[in-house]
């Protein structure tokens, strides 16, 4: 796991030196028992150092640092929640120790330095976890008093859920919440500059719906890392839209193409109609955001 995690963070300094690279940082099992989580972060590296040529054209343009387990000592004793010194790990961002939470220290440290290297813009912090009430793959991200900065961390999301038949853009939520005040997503929203967006990814435990389903569909390892990997994919759709990464793929490797090669979305329809199909199943479920 972790040579595979150097080989996608390192792929590409050797390129473009004098240009700025965007830099993309996710983390994962910051709670132990969040075993979806890895499954996800799988599906994403796989995606990523592999010869497809979505993952080509990112890793030509794109740092991924990826830390796919914040807690090891946690999932190897089975604890749901907490590290072996009985701390939940994702409360603690503001100030780890270096003794009690070694792990969110040295992120944070390597987070804070990034974000200062002048060689790279840490544009996306995406930490992954998994959700016991809620179905489907969703987001949490943070208020912004600034509305245009609003808008524009709503964007990635919808692409998601335009990729992901999985995903529900409707229970994704953005909020500042007292209590999650610790979180990775709320401190280092608030930590890094204007140009950086931090979410939590969270996917349900047990199942999903899509669409003009009327029964959910339980999820699988499978299902788990073909959201990882329309994560992935997402990068690229979302660097298009800001001309950062054109659109030059040759012309026999079209979007349905990738959609089928990443095993994600059905190609029917946009983010904005699944929104109002999620909204309406969950008013007759009762589901509350």
């Amino acid at each position: 796991m972790w040579r595979i995690v150097q080989r996608v963070t390192l792929a590409d300094h050797h390129q473009s030196p004098e240009k700025e690279k965007k830099l993309v940082f996710l983390t994962a099992r910051v709670h132990p028992g969040e075993s979806p989580a890895s499954f996800i972060c799988q599906g994403v590296i796989d995606f990523l150092v592999s010869q497809h040529p979505v993952a080509q054209i990112l890793r030509d343009h794109v740092i991924f640092k990826i830390v796919p387990m914040l807690n090891p000592d946690g999932v190897y004793l089975g604890n749901y929640r907490c590290s072996l010194m009985g701390f939940d790990l994702n409360r603690h961002w503001q100030d780890p120790s270096p003794w009690a939470h070694p792990t969110l220290h040295a992120v944070k440290q390597l987070i804070v330095q990034m974000s200062q290297d002048p060689r790279v813009s840490l544009e996306f912090y995406i930490d992954v976890h998994a959700h016991s009430t809620m179905l489907n793959g969703f987001m949490y991200g943070n208020v912004f008093e600034d509305e245009e900065r609003v808008q524009r961390q709503a964007v990635f999301p919808r692409l998601l859920c335009q990729n992901a038949p999985d995903f529900s853009f409707s229970n994704t939520s953005f909020n500042r919440d007292v209590v999650k005040a610790g979180t990775g997503r709320r401190f280092l929203g608030g930590l890094l500059d204007d140009t950086s967006y931090c979410y939590t990814l969270e996917v349900s435990f047990y199942s999903y719906m899509t669409a003009g389903s009327t029964a959910p569909v339980p999820y699988t390892e499978e299902t788990y890392m073909k959201l990882g990997r329309n994560v992935a994919r997402t990068f690229l759709d979302y660097y298009k839209l800001n001309n950062l990464i054109k659109d030059n793929r040759p012309t026999h490797i079209q979007s349905s193409e990738v959609k089928s090669h990443t095993g994600g979305g059905n190609g029917k329809g946009n983010g904005v109609g699944r929104d109002a199909a999620d909204r309406e199943r969950e008013k007759s479920q009762g589901v509350r955001h």
